[in-house]
């Protein structure tokens, strides 16, 4: 089978298992339908032998077409980070090349492209981490991982972007995304999700950025969004703006620094609010 019908196969694939995954079925149903297309993307890397392992190269017409699909599957479900995923890399093109020569010019950022480290549960020492004092960024970032039951292993491989540089700078702002929430002091819940978009979308540039933090407060009730317009948004627009470039720190050679030390050299103000989850609801504190 020649490569560019191969190619072409992948993305009909994808397409319809976007299709079929937003509808309102069980979530059985949708947990499989998820395992299946990555079964199906992870097979075309042991055949394929792009730019980088697992890409999939795509003309502007099949972007396009991605681009779509995913944006209607993110929209219906903000929590499909498959979907968002493929939208970030479908769209991001110019915005990537920006935070790439943001990093050629900062001497730590420019050692992370040089060595292009990754941040999975493989390369993190948990023990060591825990054993971290209160106030650690290391310790805190564990926290986090734990308050809110999740993994670094869960950020998916890029796949789509035509570029292999640039596609490291999408797989490391995805992997920093946690640290973010960490560095922000927001949880993973819907309102803290929408405050940590609006401060990448005024940081990265990137067009997936921007449009959850446009559409994302659409989700949210009146009560959570009160605080985000009045309080939560402009302080995370403003630190996005005024920060340093968070995907120029090597954060897995600061695991022993204070968080608090940290905001200050990025240039990031403590979080005007407490939010505390519980489940998927916020609990807001002064």
């Amino acid at each position: 089978m020649s490569q560019p019908t191969h190619t072409s196969q992948m993305l009909r694939s994808l397409l319809v298992s976007s299709r079929r995954c937003t509808g309102r079925g069980l979530f059985m149903d949708e947990a499989a339908c998820v395992r299946q297309q990555h079964r199906g993307l992870d097979s075309a890397d042991s055949h394929y032998d792009g730019l980088y392992p697992g890409h999939i190269p795509t003309n502007p017409i099949q972007k396009a077409l991605l681009a779509v699909g995913s944006g209607v599957a993110a929209l219906q479900d903000p929590y499909r980070h498959d979907m968002v995923a493929v939208l970030g890399e479908t769209t991001g093109h110019l915005a990537l090349m920006t935070l790439r020569d943001r990093m050629r010019g900062d001497p730590e950022g420019y050692t992370i492209l040089t060595e292009r480290p990754r941040i999975r549960l493989s390369t993190l020492d948990l023990s060591k981490m825990a054993s971290l004092p209160d106030g650690s960024f290391g310790r805190e970032y564990l926290r986090f991982l734990e308050d809110n039951r999740v993994t670094p292993d869960s950020r998916v491989n890029v796949k789509f972007v035509d570029n292999e540089e640039l596609a490291y700078v999408m797989q490391r702002y995805r992997e920093v995304h946690d640290l973010l929430h960490t560095l922000l002091g927001m949880p993973t819940n819907m309102l803290g999700e929408v405050a940590v978009k609006w401060f990448e979308a005024a940081q990265t540039g990137l067009p997936m950025c921007i449009l959850g933090a446009a559409l994302g407060p659409l989700r949210l009730s009146t009560s959570r969004l009160e605080p985000l317009v009045t309080s939560l948004g402009p302080w995370a627009v403003r630190n996005g703006r005024q920060a340093r470039c968070v995907l120029s720190i090597f954060y897995e050679r600061r695991w022993e620094q204070s968080l608090e030390n940290l905001r200050e050299e990025l240039n990031i103000e403590p979080p005007p609010l407490t939010i505390r989850a519980t489940s998927q609801k916020a609990t807001l504190d002064s």
